[in-house]
């Protein structure tokens, strides 16, 4: 629809949405764009927030006819556009490309604008469409399905960006810059192509940290995905020094220091995607080695009930977070998920009437309505500190990120006893193993005894793909191991992993929690008293019906959420 169209038809636009929005003729005509195909209607009337993207799109739709979709409908699309077109061009216009991969059904372009008839048809002339229709959708939407397109399209792979930097060596450095969408910059240099492939790709897979690791001959590029690390690239060493330039400008880092540690943070935005990135650089004797921690920032928070527990321990822990005071430690080694328990603990306890501070390193996330404290050593934010401070903040609850010398713990245990409910974690092997922690720290065996009202162990398993799962017969050494008896084994049916695209052939897709609870009753807490030995703790805790996290396990495999190995890899030492 051309300009001359548009503004002809301005009085029918301003009048209905003028009736569909309350809002005055006349504030309607004041903020009405003199020029809608350079500005766009749609950006230029709800940006104040007086009238809504909705009313603006029906009426769009009124005049000229045609459809509004408020989702974009689950179908099977043909991504190949990608290629054709750049991701710009569609992102500044609003314009959505249905085109189907059944070639009996007609392409749609969605527009989020009246003014951008033209560019639509533009657009279809790129992409090759002869027969199309046009319709109007949200601008989220739209993005939101530009964004997938290109990201699952398999255009500019990590091969095809190695090969693109190999023909393109000269000058690489000179051509380093700043990104905003790394979507969106799919036309950069190379080596800079290069790097938000590497960071795309990581998120696509959920994988939690990228390896960048050089040797003699070649560096490699590892990511961590659901606790395991695969090699994802094996680039030519020449390419070491310009891809972790690149990391380090982006994580405004010193790219001439290169004998010293260094640590940085990146924030990206991937689509609608914003992703957290903690950067570590180390010198080896190849070269520096980078290791970049993803936090997905979009992503909600796990509720308790989602970590994948079964209702014994839900309702043991449910039961356990809403006590009045006292220390609640969580333990389990790097990685086992620890944080993600505890912020869903407090996400679960979080009302209005309770005060919530945290003191952590780093705040991983935001919680609304809690007060959240980073610590930083450079200034004297210790934990020990800051807890010291948190305390006359007039707290129901503390979390505390970890418990890593006598003055922090001391300063825990102190809170617990003046009617603070207090939560941590420790770095052990099972739960019983945090009582001699504990001790060895030096805090009194009274205190802890006093204290401390339970330990939850946990660990991450990693969950079967159930696109390739298949059923498996254990073999008799496999289950004694585990200590599966036969008759538990009747009725049951036990998987293996076997790997597809859908999973990026790991067999797994997503991890779950298991757990082993000791809860300090009358007995435990006068054996305490007696001995730290973590055995004599642990035995007594079994005799009151305490599930080891490898029994939890069992319950995983036959109820055929994971494997055996898995259960034997996570609950070995």
């Amino acid at each position: 629809m051309s300009e001359a169209k548009i503004l002809s038809e301005k009085d029918q636009i301003i009048n209905e949405i003028s009736l569909n929005s309350g809002l005055d003729i006349e504030k309607i005509i004041e903020i009405f764009p003199d020029n809608p195909c350079s500005e766009g209607i749609t950006e230029t009337l709800t940006k104040n927030g007086d009238i809504s993207e909705e009313i603006v799109l029906n009426v769009f739709s009124s005049i000229s006819r045609l459809n509004y979709f408020q989702s974009i409908p689950e179908d099977s699309y043909d991504f190949s556009f990608t290629k054709k077109i750049s991701i710009s061009f569609l992102k500044k216009f609003f314009i959505a490309p249905l085109v189907y991969k059944d070639e009996n059904k007609k392409s749609i372009l969605l527009l989020n604008d009246i003014s951008f008839f033209n560019q639509a048809d533009d657009a279809a002339f790129y992409i090759g469409l002869k027969k199309y229709s046009l319709a109007f959708c949200p601008k989220n939407e739209i993005v939101s399905f530009i964004n997938s397109a290109y990201d699952q399209s398999d255009s500019g792979s990590a091969d095809d960006i190695v090969q693109d930097v190999e023909e393109s060596a000269e000058d690489i450095l000179s051509e380093i810059e700043e990104t905003t969408d790394l979507l969106d910059d799919t036309a950069s240099a190379p080596i800079i192509r290069l790097v938000n492939h590497i960071i795309s790709r990581a998120v696509k897979v959920n994988a939690s940290d990228i390896h960048i690791e050089p040797y003699q001959e070649k560096f490699h590029i590892r990511f961590r995905v659901d606790g395991v690390l695969y090699e994802m690239l094996s680039p030519p060493r020449w390419m070491q020094t310009a891809l972790i330039s690149r990391i380090k400008v982006m994580a405004k880092l010193n790219i001439a220091e290169k004998r010293l540690p260094q640590d940085g943070r990146i924030e990206v935005k991937i689509g609608n995607q914003q992703i957290d990135i903690r950067v570590s650089t180390i010198p080896t004797g190849f070269g520096e080695r980078v290791v970049m921690r993803l936090l997905n920032k979009s992503g909600g928070l796990l509720r308790l009930g989602e970590l994948g527990m079964s209702k014994n321990i839900y309702d043991i822990i449910s039961s356990l977070i809403r006590l009045p005071n006292g220390i609640i430690l969580v333990t389990g080694p790097t990685g086992s998920g620890k944080t993600t328990t505890l912020y869903a603990v407090l996400s679960e306890i979080n009302r209005p009437d309770i005060n919530i501070i945290t003191i952590e390193d780093p705040v991983e996330y935001q919680i609304k309505g809690i007060g959240q404290i980073q610590v930083n050593r450079k200034i004297g934010l210790t934990f020990a500190k800051g807890l010291r401070s948190i305390v006359r903040q007039d707290p129901d609850v503390i979390l505390i990120g970890e418990i890593r010398d006598q003055e922090t713990a001391e300063i825990a245990v102190q809170s617990a006893l003046t009617g603070h409910l207090v939560f941590s974690t420790l770095h052990t092997n099972d739960s019983a193993s945090a009582i001699t922690r504990l001790s060895d720290i030096g805090i009194e065996k009274y205190l802890i005894s006093s204290s401390v009202k339970a330990v939850i162990a946990q660990r991450l398993v990693r969950v079967l793909c159930c696109n390739c799962k298949k059923e498996y017969i254990p073999e008799d050494i496999e289950a004694e191991t585990l200590g599966i008896s036969g008759n538990r084994l009747k009725g049951k049916t036990i998987y293996t992993s076997v790997g597809c695209e859908e999973c990026v052939n790991t067999g797994y897709k997503g991890r779950m929690s298991i757990y082993e609870i000791m809860i300090m009753d009358n007995e435990i807490q006068s054996l305490i008293l007696k001995t730290q030995d973590s055995n004599l703790i642990q035995k007594e805790a079994l005799k009151k019906g305490m599930t080891t996290l490898r029994q939890d396990g069992v319950e995983k495999i036959l109820n055929g959420i994971t494997t055996i190995e898995e259960v034997i890899r996570v609950t070995n030492g």
